[in-house]
């Protein structure tokens, strides 16, 4: 494919995959398009002119979708609501779900040649005792009690309704993503937690990941003959403990160092849910990530390390400290 016919398409290209997705394959030198649903942020390293075409669009507008696809021949689908507010269902249902069903029918239609699908290690049914999690984990009711997770499944089945028919793609499914995105935001959050000195850890475990290696692992495959398959992306297995230690450590501040028991957890999401009941607010805490908080979460990344030779992954403390320099640095300025 040459690279005056390789027109790209990212949709949730101000997120924290799609920004870093745009900035390899803009250096790349791709011819890259990107939705956006009201404004191209002011700060957005894209904001001018470029390798890059903004289009307005909406993945629950089918019409702008499809106008968005002319001359496409990659999609990469990295828009999403993530929470964990049971009040957003209906919201997550309808961009996760809907949504990705309409970026697969604007494929089909349009022709384009391969989809990437930025799903989630939640739509593998992640709480599971003694077992560690590899793409062969099912999902279900019992090992997922989130609607961010029943979401991001349907999701996926969207996208293997449109590999039958005829569609060439593949799905990531990554861990906690970690880079300098807004920290007040998604789990950007832990950087500014740590920060702050906030106190409390758990001895929760599960994986985590650089974002520039989610969206390195994405463009090998998209490069690739690979369809049809799922790919974990996760670095290592660490305690929330662990990464708030070494986030600390990053930013010169004081770690962790009082334990959260599960009765306190259990209690201040239910005084979470009972505020946010009388004051429209969001949860700080639900019952879900209380309790994800607290599990022991192993994830297997070998899958994706064998389709793809030569790539590897970033240690977490190299992400860790290159991230803490990129926000001191932005305090600063």
């Amino acid at each position: 494919m040459n690279e005056s016919t390789n027109n790209i398409l990212v949709t949730g290209g101000t997120g924290l995959v799609g920004t870093e997705l745009i900035n390899q394959l803009v250096a790349q030198r791709k011819k890259v398009k990107a939705i956006y649903r009201k404004n191209i942020p002011d700060n957005s390293p894209f904001s001018g002119p470029g390798g890059i075409d903004w289009v307005k669009a909406d993945i629950n507008d089918v019409l702008s979708l499809e106008d968005a696809m002319q001359s496409v021949e990659q999609v990469y689908h990295c828009a999403a609501v993530v929470s964990f507010n049971p009040k957003k269902k209906s919201e997550l249902f309808q961009t996760n779900v809907e949504g990705t069903a309409n970026v697969v029918n604007a494929c089909l239609t349009a022709g384009v040649k391969k989809l990437v699908h930025v799903s989630s290690v939640a739509a593998l049914g992640r709480i599971r005792k003694g077992e560690t999690i590899t793409e062969q984990t099912q999902w279900s009711e019992e090992t997922n009690n989130s609607a961010y997770g029943k979401s991001k499944y349907n999701a996926e089945l969207e996208v293997f309704r449109g590999i039958a028919e005829g569609l060439k793609a593949a799905v990531v499914n990554p861990t906690i993503i970690l880079g300098p995105a807004n920290w007040n935001d998604g789990s950007s959050a832990l950087f500014k937690k740590a920060y702050d000195e906030f106190p409390w850890y758990t001895h929760g475990v599960t994986g985590f990941v650089d974002v520039r290696d989610v969206a390195t692992a994405m463009i090998k495959l998209m490069e690739s003959d690979i369809s049809g398959e799922k790919f974990i992306l996760s670095a290592e297995n660490r305690s929330y403990k662990e990464m708030l230690s070494m986030a600390a450590a990053g930013f010169s501040k004081k770690p962790p160092h009082r334990e959260a028991k599960k009765w306190m957890g259990e209690l201040i999401w239910r005084l979470d849910k009972l505020k946010s009941m009388f004051t429209g607010s969001n949860p700080l805490l639900t019952k879900e990530t209380s309790r994800t908080a607290r599990a022991k979460v192993y994830f297997d990344n070998s899958k994706i390390l064998k389709a793809l030779p030569g790539f590897q992954f970033r240690k977490m403390e190299e992400t860790i400290k290159e991230t803490c320099a990129i926000y001191l640095q932005r305090i600063k300025s």
